[in-house]
């Protein structure tokens, strides 16, 4: 018995399986297309907050706690960085911080050339010969040190040096912590015998 099969054309389910293949590569490059849009608005978005929105002289920021003054920042420049989810302001001529107590005195104070301020973090990084000092004339030295606002602590992992005039001694070491008003403080890895100047005062990152 011969069995009759329905008429089959190989050219017409040729040109149905070169319309299903074209279908597809368009589709493939129409989302390629649209991931690349996508990236370069991404990147428009990061580039556009990510820029400089203030700059202002003669800086003074106060930093208080419960309506009592705990800390002040002078600076001649600042310049207040919008990145992408955070917000920075920059210190690039210098930088003055002060510690208060209770009683809105000054205790303590921090020099350096240049500071950064994550306002994410809460922290403000100085650097380029950074100088402590408090109202008993104890001195340190780094190349930079982090002030945490939230703590109320300022700490490095960079070579420290602490002179003290009331014990006459001058103390080294590597890593620094301490409270803000530098009435306690530890260091992390003390250097035993004499330093030359020379050893503190290149210390630039």
């Amino acid at each position: 018995m011969q069995e009759i099969l329905p008429y089959s054309d190989d050219r017409s389910m040729g040109i149905r399986w070169s319309v299903f293949v074209m279908i597809g590569i368009l589709l493939i490059v129409n989302f390629t297309a649209c991931s690349n849009k996508e990236e370069d608005i991404n990147d428009l978005l990061a580039e556009n907050l990510q820029s400089k929105v203030e700059t202002g002289k003669n800086i003074r920021i106060v930093y208080s706690d419960s309506a009592i003054v705990k800390a002040v920042i002078h600076a001649p420049v600042m310049e207040r960085y919008s990145e992408y989810g955070n917000s920075s302001d920059v210190f690039p001529k210098g930088i003055l911080l002060e510690f208060l107590d209770d009683n809105r005195v000054v205790k303590s104070w921090v020099k350096a050339e240049t500071a950064v301020r994550e306002e994410k973090t809460k922290k403000i990084t100085a650097r380029g010969n950074v100088t402590c000092y408090d109202d008993e004339n104890k001195k340190i030295e780094t190349s930079e040190l982090i002030f945490d606002e939230i703590e109320r602590t300022v700490y490095t992992d960079k070579l420290v040096r602490i002179t003290n005039p009331v014990k006459g001694d001058t103390t080294y070491g590597f890593g620094f912590k301490a409270n803000q008003d530098f009435t306690r403080f530890e260091i992390k890895k003390k250097v035993q015998g004499k330093l030359n100047i020379a050893d503190i005062v290149p210390l630039k990152d």
